[in-house]
């Protein structure tokens, strides 16, 4: 990847020091995909949220920038409460994961009926869609999909899944993001900070740096907010800092 420049504007925050920038501190876990169906198998869940997140609550009109009737992507979706909440407003969800028991919980939870049928071109997956018709969830390798399969996204929803990936993948996975991304897709990112010297992730530590590095060749990025993620989840981690911070990225307009 050719890298540039990144255009980032952010809050004046207090900031951390990054001890993820030297090598030696670099996070190396790696996860397969029987690890995260295992997590859903054994309720390993810590990662899911019963409510709608904050973030995406308080920053939604960022992503609708006014628009009604999105196509709104859920990378590493999970049961995500989140989906159901856009798809009541008019908009139309697309979500990919790896976990077959996630999915279906997701649907009968809220109570959804749902269709499942295999989909062309990725050997092995299967989409479940909302009767609906506005909730597709697929069920494979974030890696397997493609906007040819997917199609292209007006905003995506990244709570739990660029900071998920093994950090060996990021590349790969920002690769996938942009090119779903449509040329007026908001897409928000939240990401944590931490000492990854304290705690081996996931979640993952992705620093400010890299994020220019895997987006920054076509893509601005603004800094919403940044809070104080403490509680006592991460302090049993080894952890006595630990901050969460939303992004906004867009792509860059060509000249």
């Amino acid at each position: 990847m050719i890298l540039h420049q990144c255009i980032y504007s952010s809050l004046k925050i207090h900031t951390m020091s990054n001890p993820s920038e030297s090598p030696e501190t670099k996070q190396n876990r790696i996860l397969s995909q029987e690890d995260w169906k295992q997590k859903w198998e054994t309720r390993n869940i810590g990662f899911h949220e019963n409510n709608i997140h904050p973030f995406l609550a308080e920053f939604l009109n960022e992503m609708l920038g006014g628009r009604t009737k999105l196509n709104i992507f859920f990378p590493l979706c999970g049961k995500a409460v989140d989906m159901k909440w856009l798809a009541d407003m008019g908009h139309s969800i697309v979500g990919v994961d790896v976990s077959e028991l996630g999915l279906k919980e997701f649907f009968s939870e809220h109570n959804i009926p749902y269709t499942e049928e295999a989909v062309a071109g990725i050997p092995g997956a299967t989409v479940y869609k909302s009767s609906s018709g506005n909730i597709s969830l697929y069920c494979c390798s974030i890696y397997d999909i493609s906007p040819s399969v997917i199609g292209k996204f007006d905003g995506i929803w990244d709570r739990g899944a660029m900071v998920a990936v093994n950090p060996g993948d990021r590349e790969r996975y920002a690769n996938v993001i942009l090119s779903i991304m449509a040329k007026d897709c908001h897409y928000l990112l939240v990401t944590v900070e931490y000492d990854p010297k304290l705690h081996a992730g996931p979640p993952f530590f992705v620093p400010d740096s890299e994020l220019e590095n895997l987006l920054g060749a076509s893509c601005s990025m603004k800094l919403l907010k940044k809070i104080d993620g403490l509680t006592d989840k991460q302090k049993q981690w080894g952890l006595d800092l630990y901050f969460e911070k939303i992004h906004l990225i867009t792509q860059q307009l060509q000249s």
